[in-house]
């Protein structure tokens, strides 16, 4: 993921579901987004094999002011979140499996 890094945080109350015990992949989509649903694929399968994280989808269009406030500019967006729900990595676009695992490295 060769994103920027962006401060800020987020909670379970904002994101609409629960933060992973280590680390949190939360992908911002939209409907007719065709490499969402990839991005949704490898995040999930990340999630799956890597204890404590957790992979959460948000609707873009259905929360459009969050997406201003964390200045999301395209779909899909990826944001690695740390335990405490700081922001350490994001990037837009299809993410590579080998990337999310190294930006999760660097949650942890």
């Amino acid at each position: 993921m060769d994103g920027e890094t962006r401060e800020g945080s987020l909670d379970a109350t904002r994101l609409g579901a629960e933060l992973g015990e280590r680390a949190t992949l939360v992908q911002f989509s939209s409907a007719f987004c065709q490499p969402c649903r990839a991005t949704r694929r490898t995040l999930a399968e990340v999630a799956r094999a890597v204890d404590g994280v957790a992979h959460v989808e948000i609707d873009a269009e259905a929360h459009l002011a969050l997406v201003r406030e964390l200045g999301i500019s395209r779909t899909p967006t990826v944001l690695v979140l740390d335990a405490a729900g700081r922001i350490v990595r994001r990037a837009a676009g299809q993410p590579r499996t080998v990337d999310v695992v190294a930006a999760l490295g660097q949650a942890m």
